[in-house]
């Protein structure tokens, strides 16, 4: 499965999932990493690991549409077959999204539905909730909508503050994004509409890294 990672800032995930595809997702190759901006420091990582990197800045168009038109014609231009969004900070216009329909996922720092949006810690934080984590969706219209692929989760301690809870999370976030593009890349999961179906493999897989976070 060809692969391309969309990224606006420094790419944490990015790194994860590319040094996964290389050692233990043999079923996927990460073909491209492209940026809404020249200055994500992803890009970097990407140009040093040999893979191919496009940039196209969004202000240059007048539309969210015209913007995301030229960003699948640069996925069509590579033969992209799957799209993980790592920090890829736009909101995706309706046709792209429908362009795309089930070969998109996103993770999102909180345990969704609750807690869409930015400012994500510092909103859990606030609340007083005990438990918070990360979750991995397809792709829909909308701000962090989408069918739940995958979550890990784990308790805020009265002594986190809001940059503990976020290292916390990220930590999270690296070992559950590659395991659920291992699972579409393998084949373990179907999705029928907005239903997924998940293979015995598929939950033992999910259960592993639940059991061991």
């Amino acid at each position: 499965m060809r692969i391309a990672i969309l990224i606006s800032g420094r790419g944490s995930n990015m790194t994860k999932l590319i040094d996964s595809c290389k050692e233990n997702i043999p079923s996927s190759t990460i073909e491209l990493v492209f940026s809404n901006s020249s200055k994500a420091i992803g890009l970097e990582y990407a140009k040093n690991e040999s893979i191919s990197i496009e940039v196209i800045d969004h202000k240059k168009f007048k539309t969210r549409e015209n913007f995301d038109e030229a960003l699948h014609r640069k996925l069509k231009e590579y033969e992209i077959d799957f799209i993980c969004n790592a920090g890829f900070m736009r909101i995706l216009s309706k046709e792209f999204v429908k362009k795309w329909f089930n070969k998109q996922i996103n993770i999102h720092p909180s345990i969704l539905p609750a807690f869409k949006g930015l400012d994500i810690h510092k909103r859990v934080i606030d609340s007083n909730v005990q438990v918070s984590g990360c979750t991995v969706h397809l792709v829909r219209a909308g701000v962090d909508e989408g069918p739940i692929v995958g979550q890990l989760s784990t308790y805020i301690d009265s002594t986190y503050d809001e940059k503990k809870l976020a290292n916390k999370v990220l930590e999270l976030e690296h070992i559950l994004y590659p395991t659920c593009l291992k699972l579409f890349s393998e084949e373990l999961i179907k999705v029928e509409g907005d239903i997924i179906k998940y293979s015995s493999e598929a939950l033992i897989e999910l259960q592993k890294i639940q059991n061991n976070t």
